[in-house]
């Protein structure tokens, strides 16, 4: 493994692990949870050559300099992504996003072309999550970064893998339904059975899944 680093558009120098895999494998971009500091992936990863990973360390965390936005993370997540078709010549290109990171896999997989998506624990949109939470305030109008990936999913055409935790007690499993039902193009479920929202890595069906996706889609 070693750490890359990419300045961005606005010059904030952006920090990622890279895990090689042989010439010509996928790579799988991941984009993590909210406040995810993305080293602990390191000893999740199995470096059988299959596929190399990046995995992305949002503003102001990792070694990432500056400060989250959705504005930012939406315009760093291309950024990796031409960066790795450049300097790393990957067979094909996916996406993992975990939770906040569903919006933004959602978001690069509406400007840039994917061999697959796989979101873990995603939601449709930040603002109906919140007025789940804060059905008494109009968060419509005051919810700053959005993240509506429901208005993006149904002209994806790229295959999707949405895993679910049963018992998800940040994002509520229906938030996911309503986003695998709109999504566009060739998609694949699986509810992790009793898993919440912080443990579905742990699930026996995760990365069995996870593999099996990305051995699949885009052959």
């Amino acid at each position: 493994m070693k750490e890359l680093f990419l300045p961005a558009e606005d010059g904030t120098r952006l920090h990622a692990w890279h895990v090689p895999a042989r010439a010509g494998a996928p790579l799988v971009l991941y984009f993590g949870g909210n406040a995810e500091e993305v080293s602990w992936m390191l000893e999740e990863i199995a470096p059988d050559g299959s596929a190399s990973w990046l995995l992305t360390d949002y503003r102001g965390y990792g070694a990432s300099e500056g400060a989250p936005s959705e504005a930012a993370l939406a315009a760093d997540a291309p950024r990796w992504y031409d960066h790795a078709l450049r300097e790393l010549k990957p067979g094909r290109v996916f996406a993992i996003g975990r939770s906040l990171g569903s919006g933004v896999a959602v978001r690069l997989a509406a400007e840039r072309p994917l061999a697959g998506v796989i979101l873990v624990t995603p939601f449709d949109s930040l603002v109906a999550v919140a007025k789940r939470y804060y059905w008494y305030v109009p968060v419509g109008w005051m919810l700053k970064h959005r993240f509506d990936s429901l208005a993006l999913a149904p002209r994806l055409s790229a295959p999707l893998l949405c895993l679910i935790a049963e018992r998800d007690e940040v994002i509520p499993p229906s938030h996911a339904e309503t986003l695998f039902a709109a999504w566009g193009g060739p998609k694949r479920k699986i509810v992790l059975r009793g898993a919440t929202h912080n443990d579905s890595d742990r699930a026996p069906e995760f990365w069995p899944a996870v593999r099996d996706f990305l051995a699949r889609a885009g052959t």
